[in-house]
């Protein structure tokens, strides 16, 4: 077993002040990680976050932290456009990477690394980690009993609604909490398939198993933003092809939920799963809280493995956990099932959809996991 982890975070924005920061500073994980630099290109940024969850170092450009910050692993915490460079960039330094959803904008970059990291004898876990909550393997299991009957399709997705405008570190007056939310509505990497579907995607790929192909509609809905041009398309349905006829309905969307959700709805010929119910009423799961139901809400988070004691009461939960797969994979040898391949596979997903949008065909995904 090794030594604490030594972690530092790229980037001082959202997910990292509401839930990487608060989380990887707390006592109980004394003698595990080290919370031990964190970098953001913001003046002043990287300074006052580490004041704020005691870090051990602070930086304005990310190639500084990776020479002189004096970590084991990152997590990276950036705009999605800029995964992939600052992913490879850590690799070729002998860093373990953690990538916040979602990995890379192409399945080519994804394998760049994946190949990357093999080389080198160092460890990626992608969020996000949807098969390491219960009660999606559950639904697995209850798919393949035939709970439902025989399966006919599915229907998942997410979206944008004004969520990233009005989160809390938007708006105010210094800068821990007046965090630019522009680039969620730019290319690369923004949008609602790479922000939000994504879970989905993870979910449902990760009960059925990988895809065969796709095809989609996807465009701009919502032209600006307050004062940012929308570029990354916002408005995205995809049909997804898991073959033997079985589709599924994936959304990305400028406004309005799909049934299903992150976790995805499953209709049988003999009933439905959709999130914790199984035709409408709670079904079991290893730990299951009755009082803690809520689809969205700690009953999905809180019986994560590593997620207790304080953790249950910060925000960003699951991301905490997938940060601390890649923890018990460094210090323990203990593998994760939150692996870049499935992350590549979602990734092909949505860069097959985009594609199906533009030329008007269906596209055949490349990767499995």
């Amino acid at each position: 077993m090794a030594d604490s982890v030594r972690i530092g975070v790229v980037g001082a924005g959202s997910i990292s002040v509401r839930g990487l920061l608060p989380h990887l500073g707390q006592p109980d994980l004394a003698g595990r990680v080290a919370l031990a630099a964190v970098c953001d290109p913001v003046p002043g940024r990287a300074e006052a976050a580490a004041d704020k969850f005691g870090v051990g170092q602070a930086f304005t450009q990310y190639e500084d932290l990776l020479a002189r910050g004096d970590v084991d692993a990152v997590t990276i915490a950036s705009p999605i456009g800029l995964h992939y460079e600052q992913g490879k960039l850590a690799l070729q330094a002998g860093k373990h990477v953690h990538f916040n959803k979602t990995m890379t904008v192409t399945v080519a970059e994804a394998t760049e690394l994946i190949e990357l990291a093999a080389e080198n004898d160092l460890r990626i876990v992608a969020s996000p980690g949807e098969m390491l909550r219960p009660h999606h393997v559950r639904t697995r299991e209850l798919i393949a009993e035939g709970a439902i009957g025989t399966l006919s399709w599915v229907s998942c997705g997410a979206a944008f609604g004004t969520y990233h405008e009005d989160e809390s570190v938007r708006g105010g007056n210094d800068v821990l909490s007046n965090i630019d939310p522009s680039w969620y509505f730019r290319k690369p990497g923004g949008g609602p398939l790479y922000d939000m579907t994504v879970y989905a995607l993870h979910s449902v790929t990760g009960i059925l198993g990988p895809a065969r192909r796709v095809t989609a509609m996807s465009g701009v809905r919502i032209p600006v933003r307050g004062d940012v041009r929308t570029d990354a398309d916002d408005n995205t349905v995809i049909l997804i092809d898991f073959g033997d006829n079985l589709f599924c309905v994936a959304t990305g969307t400028a406004a309005g939920g799909m049934r299903g959700g992150f976790g995805g709805a499953y209709y049988g010929t003999a009933g439905t799963i959709d999130g914790l119910l199984l035709n409408g009423e709670p079904f079991d799961f290893p730990h299951r809280d009755p009082s803690e139901q809520a689809p969205r809400g700690p009953g999905n988070q809180a019986l994560l493995p590593h997620v207790t004691g304080v953790h249950r009461e910060i925000e960003e939960q699951h991301v905490y956990e997938d940060v601390m797969q890649l923890v018990d994979w460094v210090r323990d040898g203990k593998p994760s099932i939150v692996t870049a391949e499935h992350a590549r596979h979602v990734i092909d997903i949505i860069e097959s959809a985009y594609r199906a949008a533009t030329t008007g065909q269906t596209q055949d995904l490349t990767t499995t996991f």
